[in-house]
């Protein structure tokens, strides 16, 4: 069985689809993890944050009062 010409560019057209398809799924891997390991570093940075504000708040005493 031969094939014509139109086969063999679908097949050459369908195999670039499936490899951009999958190096798009690895970028999207990729920058998932990327992301993820950002918010980590906000979430812990915002955590730090509100520990040390209320640490300083229950040393010190009520200002204003005299």
């Amino acid at each position: 069985m031969r094939l014509k010409t139109v086969q063999v560019i679908a097949a050459l057209a369908a195999a670039v689809a499936f490899v951009l398809a999958f190096m798009a799924a690895g970028i999207f891997i990729v920058s998932s993890l990327f992301m993820a390991a950002g918010l980590a570093a906000i979430a812990w940075l915002a955590w730090s944050l509100i520990r040390q504000v209320r640490g300083r708040t229950r040393g010190r005493p009520a200002s204003g009062s005299v």
